[in-house]
Formats: C-alpha cells, sequence, structure tokens
C-alpha cells in the first residue's frame, strides 16, 4: 500500500491553531471591553452550570476545543465532557456540561457554539461521504479548500469524521497540477518528465528533513496522459473530472501498466455521484465539499441550576 500524508490528530499544532482562532473571536465580540447587557442584568457572584446540546444529529468533533477555549478567555469554568470527538448524537445529546461563573459563562456562550457548530458540521458531512463508499474498498479525503485559518480544525474535524486527510498544506507533499504545467520550461503534455523532474529534485536534497520522504502527486485529465505518466511511477495520480466510465477505464490501464500506483478521482464528487465513483476501482476520491459546503451544526446551551 502506498504511504499517505500526514494524518491530523488534536496536537499542539491543532491547540495553537484553535487559541488564535479564541482570541480572534473575543476580540470580535468584547473589543476589548465587557459584555455590557451581562453585567447590566447578571449578578457578579452568580453561580451556575449549563449543558451543550446537540439540537440535531451529527458526528462529535471539537469537545477537545472547549478546554482550550475556555483556558483562552481566562475564565474560572469547569468543562465536564459527555462524549468524544467521533462518537454520534442524537438530537437533545448532552456535549459537556459548563459550570462556574454565570457571566463568564454568557461571555463564552456563543465563541463556543460557533466552534463546535463548525467542527461537527464538517465530521458530519465527512461521515455520509464514508458511509458512501463503505464496502468499495475507497478512501474519501478532504482538500485544501478549507477556511483561511481553519485548516487543521477543519482537518481535524473531518478526521473525527472517519474520511481521511490530504496534504495539509503546499510544504508537505508534491503535487503536480496543470498550473504548475503551465509556466514550466518543457510542453505542458510532457507530465512523465514533470514527474521525473521532481524525483530528481528530492534526490538533490536528500536527508533534508523537511522534504524526506514526500509524497509525488501528479494530475492528468486524459488516459492518454495518464498512460505516459504511469511510466514515471508517481506515488499517487490525480483523474480530473473524469466520468465513472472512464475512471473504470483509467484503473483497467493503471493496473496493466502500474499497479503500485494510486488513483485518486477529484472534481464536483456530490454525494449523488460518489457510490459510482467509488465503484470505479479508484482508491481515493478527493471531496472538497467536506470544508467548503459543510453546514455548521445546530447546537446549544441549556441552562441547569442557577444559584
Amino acid at each position: 500500500m502506498v504511504r499517505d500524508f500526514q494524518q491530523i490528530e488534536w496536537n499542539d499544532e491543532v491547540d495553537q491553531d484553535c487559541r488564535a482562532l479564541v482570541r480572534l473571536a473575543i476580540q470580535e465580540d468584547v473589543q476589548g471591553q465587557q459584555d455590557w447587557t451581562t453585567v447590566a442584568l447578571v449578578p457578579a457572584d452568580r453561580q451556575g452550570a449549563a449543558d451543550v446540546v446537540a439540537r440535531e444529529a451529527g458526528v462529535v468533533a471539537g469537545i477537545r476545543a472547549i478546554e482550550t477555549l475556555v483556558e483562552e478567555m481566562g475564565v474560572d469554568i469547569v468543562v465536564t465532557p459527555a462524549v468524544a470527538d467521533g462518537d454520534p448524537a442524537k438530537a437533545g445529546t448532552r456535549l459537556a456540561t459548563l459550570s462556574g461563573n454565570v457571566r463568564n459563562l454568557l461571555t463564552c456562550e456563543r465563541p463556543l457554539l460557533n466552534l463546535l457548530a463548525r467542527l461537527m458540521g464538517i465530521a458530519t458531512m465527512a461521515r455520509r461521504y464514508v458511509d458512501g463508499v463503505e464496502g468499495t474498498g475507497a478512501r474519501v479525503y478532504d482538500t485544501r479548500k478549507t477556511t483561511p485559518g481553519w485548516r487543521r480544525l477543519e482537518k481535524y474535524a473531518v478526521r473525527c469524521g472517519g474520511a481521511t486527510n490530504h496534504r495539509t498544506g503546499l510544504f508537505d507533499a508534491i503535487l503536480i497540477k496543470d498550473n504548475h504545467l503551465a509556466q514550466w520550461e518543457n510542453s505542458p503534455n510532457d507530465v512523465d518528465k514533470a514527474v521525473r523532474q521532481a524525483r530528481d529534485f528530492l534526490k538533490e536534497y536528500d536527508g533534508n528533513e523537511k522534504i524526506d520522504g514526500l509524497l509525488v502527486e501528479v494530475e492528468v485529465d486524459t488516459l492518454d496522459q495518464l498512460k505516459d505518466v504511469l511510466q514515471a511511477s508517481p506515488d499517487i495520480v490525480l483523474l480530473d473530472n473524469m466520468s465513472p466510465a472512464t475512471l473504470r477505464e483509467a484503473v483497467k490501464l493503471r493496473d496493466s501498466l502500474a499497479p503500485s500506483v494510486e488513483l485518486e478521482a477529484s472534481g464536483g464528487v456530490r454525494l449523488e455521484t460518489l457510490r459510482e465513483i467509488a465503484c470505479s476501482g479508484v482508491e481515493r476520491i478527493s471531496v472538497g465539499a467536506l470544508t467548503h459546503s459543510a453546514r455548521s451544526l445546530d447546537i446549544g446551551l441549556d441552562w441547569e441550576n442557577v444559584s
């Protein structure tokens, strides 16, 4: 089996991205001032607890982010998770309980719900696509079509939904696309030569830990290009906007010429077309919709006792 891209788990990098987003959310909401509505109406010493609740069914993602948000906001709130990231959640599921000063809880409410709603929406979308290819052997991948600043968090949510991460950024893979070939010194049709040049480049920097072991992927949009590029043995060939019938022909061609190369279908993949694409025999299906079209899940805050 071919090597794969780095898979995003909750780590220091993800946590730091989350903290940066929380700081921006705080600035958006209080602008260095106060939650004046809460200050005007709620006693300073009031204590209480509230449940974070899924208003609709989905997949849990972002529970790890709640504690990060509370820490970054500098408030004295106790977080008690009730589920784990990746768990299925029915409508009405309690995700976590927050307890502490009511003023702090109210100020945290909207940034917290926005964060969870976005991540759970992505995880839920990813799970639908993963379920759609079940039994075919194909894997569903995300793309770089992410919200600026949210990429690691959104890719983490994709993983919570059971899908697989494609490259995180421009730094962790070589992916030769048509726009690269258009600016290349050779003919854009010489995709096999481009792959060989990329391989030679990596050999020159052998031992450089920043690029050591990078995968080499190349995009093609015709079977003739595929036939040529398979001779250069890239790790992955991205088949751009091919019909299911053409994808099946591509798989046959790959199987006869370079069976170790994995094929990735990409371009306009929808839930309605997913199953037929998966049944073509490709190993990978990349879906920008996992992040750019996911709808935020409905998440709410329900008060328990207030004293």
